[in-house]
């Protein structure tokens, strides 16, 4: 495993915020170890939802963490982009308002800033 790479929170809608991290990863330890590290910090152990999905040799694994379908957004974008060997993690603090299928929009635009810090598309 390779050090986390955080983001931060990338876009706010309608009090709802969103951050991105992620990390090379090789095995389901590996993102057990991210995960445990994204949420040593309180403001991500608290947030309302950290979805992540990752693509490794034995295949894809992912999790809604609450965000019903969430996960499959990102793993999708991460198949375009050819991305293997590692898991990013959309992190959401909800905001009060429910924001019904931007949801789903919400968590591409946060997986993309990610994919463009890595130099990927998708």
């Amino acid at each position: 495993m390779t050090e986390l790479t955080r983001l931060g929170v990338v876009l706010t809608d309608r009090g709802s915020k969103y951050a991105v991290s992620g990390a090379s990863v090789a095995s389901r330890d590996d993102i057990d170890a991210v995960l445990r590290a994204l949420k040593a910090d309180k403001l991500y152990a608290k947030a309302t939802h950290n979805t992540w999905a990752a693509v490794l040799p034995t295949g894809a694994l992912k999790a809604d963490d609450g965000e019903a379908g969430a996960a499959m957004v990102i793993l999708r974008m991460m198949q375009r982009a050819g991305l293997e060997n590692h898991v990013i993690i959309v992190t959401r603090w909800y905001g009060g308002k429910k924001l019904g299928g931007d949801r789903f929009r919400r968590v591409q635009d946060a997986t993309r800033a990610y994919l463009d810090r890595l130099g990927a598309t998708a």
